[in-house]
C-alpha cells in the first residue's frame, strides 16, 4: 500500500483526546465506522468545539488515497499522524515499529468467491467464480513516529507559502475539465466567481491567495452546479468550497489562516448533512490533490494486499 505524507503535524488538544476515548467499540463495517465517528464529532460540535472537525479535514489531505471511513478512523485515533503504513510495509522500507506502540485500527475489505450454479456458469464462463465483497476486518497501521530505522525518501517536494508548480498543474486540471478561466477587475470585492463552466478571478492577488481562491471556485464547479445546488443551502455550499480549499492548501504547505470555527456551519444539528458534506469534501479534495501531484508508488505496494484499506 502507499504511505501518505504531510508537511505539518496537528496539535492534539485535550478535547480531541476526549474524542479518541469516546469510542471503545470497534465497528465492523465501513458504514458503522463512519456513523460512530460522526456521532462523536457531533457531540463535540454541540459543545461549541470545532477542532475535531479541523483534524478530520487535515487528515483528508494527508491520507487522500484512503477511504472516507478510514480517514475518520485515523484522525480520531491519532490526529497527529502524518504518514502511516502497516508493519510489513514499514519493514520493507527498512524501518521497525517501536516496541509497545499501539496500532491505528482501520478497515480492510474481505473478498470471497460467489460460485454460480452449473447451469448459470455454463451460460457465462467468464463469471463462473465471481469475486465479491463479503465484509470488512480490522488491520493496523502505524505512524512514522512510531517507527525507527532508515531515513525515508521524500515522496514530494514540500511547499511553504509558495504554490510552486502546483499552480500550473491546477490550471491544467481546470482546462481538462473544460472550464474557462478569466481575470476581471469588475468582480471586486469578490476574489473569485464560478459561473458553471467558467471561473473569473480578481487580478492582483498573491500567488497563494489566487491558488486558494481558484481551488474554492473549482470546488463549486465540481459540486454545486448540478442537483446538489438545489439540495443544499448557500452557507453549506460556501463552507464546503472553503473546506476543500483548506484541505488542499494545508496539504501542499500553505498557511491558509482560516479559523476552524468556520467549519461548524456544516453541522446545523443534522448528522446526515454533516456526513454527506464531509464525504463530498474528501472526494473532491482527493481528485484535486491527485491532479496536483500524482501518487507515488512504493516498491512494497505489491506485497501489501492484506493491508489495503476499505
Amino acid at each position: 500500500m502507499n504511505t501518505a505524507t504531510v508537511t505539518t503535524a496537528a496539535t492534539v488538544s485535550p478535547f480531541i483526546q476526549n474524542l479518541q476515548q469516546q469510542q471503545p467499540q470497534k465497528p465492523q463495517t465501513s458504514k458503522e465506522a463512519i456513523a460512530a465517528n460522526v456521532k462523536a464529532l457531533i457531540e463535540q460540535l454541540e459543545e461549541g468545539h470545532s477542532g475535531g472537525l479541523t483534524a478530520y479535514l487535515m487528515a483528508m489531505g494527508r491520507f487522500h488515497n484512503y477511504s472516507f471511513a478510514n480517514i475518520l478512523e485515523i484522525a480520531r485515533q491519532k490526529p497527529s499522524a502524518t504518514r502511516v503504513a502497516g508493519m510489513y510495509a514499514w519493514n520493507q522500507l527498512g524501518r521497525r515499529v517501536n516496541k509497545g506502540e499501539k496500532g491505528i485500527r482501520i478497515l480492510a475489505p474481505m473478498t470471497g468467491v460467489r460460485r454460480k450454479k452449473d447451469t448459470e456458469a455454463a451460460k457465462d464462463v467468464g463469471t463462473q467464480n465471481q469475486s465479491v465483497l463479503v465484509g470488512f476486518r480490522s488491520v493496523y497501521v502505524f505512524d512514522v513516529l512510531q517507527t525507527e530505522g532508515l531515513e525515508l525518501p521524500e515522496l514530494s517536494s514540500r511547499v511553504s507559502g509558495d504554490v510552486g508548480e502546483r499552480r500550473e498543474h491546477l490550471l491544467d486540471f481546470i482546462a481538462g475539465q473544460g472550464i474557462l478561466l478569466e481575470f476581471k477587475e469588475s468582480i471586486a470585492p469578490a476574489l473569485g466567481m464560478s459561473y458553471g463552466g467558467k471561473i473569473v478571478l480578481l487580478p492582483g492577488q498573491t500567488a497563494a491567495e489566487e491558488f486558494s481562491t481558484l481551488v474554492h471556485e473549482v470546488a463549486h464547479e465540481m459540486l454545486h452546479k448540478a442537483e446538489r445546488r438545489a439540495a443544499t443551502t448557500k452557507v453549506v455550499r460556501e463552507t464546503e468550497a472553503e473546506a476543500i480549499a483548506f484541505v488542499v492548501g494545508r496539504t501542499i504547505g500553505l498557511d491558509t489562516g482560516r479559523a476552524s470555527a468556520d467549519y461548524i456551519h456544516l453541522y446545523h444539528g443534522n448528522a446526515a448533512l454533516l456526513t454527506e458534506s464531509l464525504e463530498v469534501i474528501q472526494k473532491a479534495s482527493a481528485v484535486i490533490l491527485s491532479a496536483l501531484e500524482p501518487p507515488v508508488k512504493d516498491d512494497a505496494a505489491e506485497s501489501t494486499e492484506s493491508e489495503e484499506v476499505a
